[in-house]
């Protein structure tokens, strides 16, 4: 009995200590959810009383062109950023690595645009891209190319925002260079004593180690590019031709443009199915490309 009361003691304590943080999941996080999945299923433009409407609003999706529209703009830019940052974080990542001097400075730099304010860094971005006075024309009007009119162009308006979306590579840089602390010089010592080279060393001893930070930031890219937001609202607003036009701007706009607040909450829905789909099928497998140092898959 008095093992069972001390158990229930610690249990009560515990559960008091987190009870702010369960009281914020369930005002702010648990109930806001289950509110927008009712309202999916209704008809409401914030002034009028919502109106039951069934399933309407997810067969709406089905005929909407600027549904797959915005979908597909989300994929596109997808597939474009994330081996982008993948690959150009780990590079940099490779570079804050080196044993230079002033290296920690050079660190600082590459990682303050990624905390910066988005709409900051996207003003500034709108500048370099100017056709006429921005930096980047003006750098191959030197070398003799015409620059395009970067976003207001529906062909080179995604490519613009890609471009954009370089500039926050040192947040994923931070935590492969994390990952690349973790990694035992022990192994790097011994595969250089077996006559491996740099090249060996890095695809058969760094790679293995650093892939449970790959994995990692392979979830966090696949999350955040599904909420790409600021950069197309403040630079193009979906233009020109929809052609930058994301799935959270697309839901942006039926929500507080045209107050169609049921047809949102289900745009909101597919997405959370959408993103939780891709993140579970880049979970499943791991298991055959993720290594933890001791664990036999």
């Amino acid at each position: 009995m008095a093992r069972l009361s001390i158990a229930r003691r610690e249990a009560l304590t515990f559960y008091l200590c987190i009870s702010p943080w369960l009281a914020g999941v369930l005002i702010f996080v648990l109930g806001p959810m289950l509110a927008s999945f009712g309202l999916s299923f209704t008809r409401w433009d914030l002034l009028s009383s919502p109106e039951f409407v069934g399933l309407r609003n997810y067969e709406r999706m089905l005929g909407d062109p600027l549904f797959w529209q915005a979908l597909k703009v989300t994929a596109i830019y997808t597939l474009l950023y994330i081996p982008t940052e993948l690959v150009g974080g780990l590079s940099l990542a490779l570079l804050m690595n080196q044993r230079v001097p002033g290296i920690a400075i050079f660190r600082t730099i590459f990682y303050l645009p990624s905390v910066l304010s988005g709409v900051a860094f996207v003003v500034v971005w709108m500048w370099i891209f100017h056709p006429e006075a921005g930096l980047l024309n003006v750098a191959l009007a030197q070398i003799g190319i015409s620059g395009p009119r970067w976003l207001t162009n529906p062909q080179t308006a995604l490519i613009a925002l890609w471009m954009m979306s370089l500039w926050g590579l040192g947040r994923a840089a931070v935590i492969y260079l994390a990952g690349l602390k973790s990694v035992p010089k022990e192994l790097h010592e011994a595969a250089i004593i077996d006559g491996a080279s740099a090249w060996q060393t890095f695809r058969y001893v760094t790679i293995p180690l650093l892939t449970p930070t790959i994995f990692f930031n392979l979830i966090l890219s696949l999350i955040g590019t599904f909420q790409t937001f600021t950069s197309a609202f403040v630079a193009t607003n979906g233009g020109p031709l929809d052609s930058t036009l994301f799935f959270v701007l697309y839901l942006y706009r039926q929500a507080f443009e045209r107050f169609s607040m049921g047809y949102a909450a289900a745009l909101a829905w597919v997405l959370f199915l959408i993103i939780l789909a891709l993140t579970l099928l880049v979970v499943r497998s791991a298991d055959r490309w993720v290594y933890y140092e001791g664990v036999r898959h």
